[in-house]
C-alpha cells in the first residue's frame, strides 16, 4: 500500500534525530476549548486518531511526554490510557519542566520535537529539533513552527505531528501495510 500522505523532504530531515516529542494538551490534544459540568468539573474531548499516533510513536523508539499548564482527572487517565508516562502537568514554567524530562531520557533538544499553540509553548518550540504548530495556533507560534498541520487540534493534528516522525523514521510505511493487512 502506498502512502497518501507525504512531508517536505527537508521536514523530514529535520525530524529524523527525534527521540522525544513534547505535546501541550488544550490547543494540541484537544480542540482547545474548555468544558465545565455544573459541578465546575473540567471536561475534555480527544481524539483517538491523535491517541493511536501516541502509541505508534512508543512502538518505534519515540517518547511521547506531555507539558501542560493544566492539570485534571479527565487527562491523567487519557494519558495513562495510552501509556504516556512523561509528564509535567499544571506548569506554566514548561522549558525548566521540558528539561527534566529530557534529563531523566539522556537527550538533548536535538533529538527533541515540540507541538504547541499559544505562547508559553514558544520556549519549546524554540529550543526543539522540530517545531509544529496546529493551524489555529497564535499566529507567533506558526511563524515559530517548522510544519503548521493541516488537520485541526483535537481533530488529529496530533496523530499528523506523528506521522510525521514516523515517516522520518522508515516507519510509517511498513505500520501502514501491517494495518492493511
Amino acid at each position: 500500500m502506498v502512502p497518501v500522505q507525504t512531508f517536505a523532504p527537508e521536514l523530514l530531515l529535520r525530524a529524523q534525530p527525534v527521540r522525544v516529542a513534547f505535546f501541550d494538551v488544550d490547543g494540541v490534544l484537544t480542540d482547545g476549548g474548555l468544558y465545565f459540568s455544573e459541578a465546575g468539573e473540567t471536561l475534555k474531548r480527544f481524539s483517538s486518531l491523535d491517541g493511536h499516533g501516541l502509541k505508534l510513536l512508543q512502538r518505534h523508539g519515540i517518547t511521547p511526554a506531555v507539558v501542560s499548564g493544566r492539570d485534571g482527572k479527565p487527562l491523567r487517565q487519557r494519558l495513562s490510557a495510552l501509556g504516556v508516562t512523561h509528564l509535567r502537568l499544571g506548569t506554566e514554567d514548561k522549558a525548566p519542566a521540558a528539561q527534566s524530562i529530557l534529563d531523566e531520557l539522556g537527550l538533548g533538544w536535538a533529538a527533541a520535537a515540540a507541538m504547541g499553540d499559544d505562547w508559553p509553548d514558544l520556549p519549546l518550540l524554540r529550543r526543539a529539533a522540530l517545531a509544529v504548530a496546529p493551524p489555529a495556533a497564535h499566529d507567533e507560534v506558526r511563524a515559530m513552527a517548522h510544519h503548521v498541520t493541516r488537520r485541526a487540534a483535537g481533530e488529529g493534528a496530533a496523530r499528523e505531528f506523528c506521522d510525521l516522525l514516523l515517516m522520518a523514521r522508515g516507519a510509517y510505511a511498513a505500520e501502514l501495510e501491517a494495518a492493511a493487512r
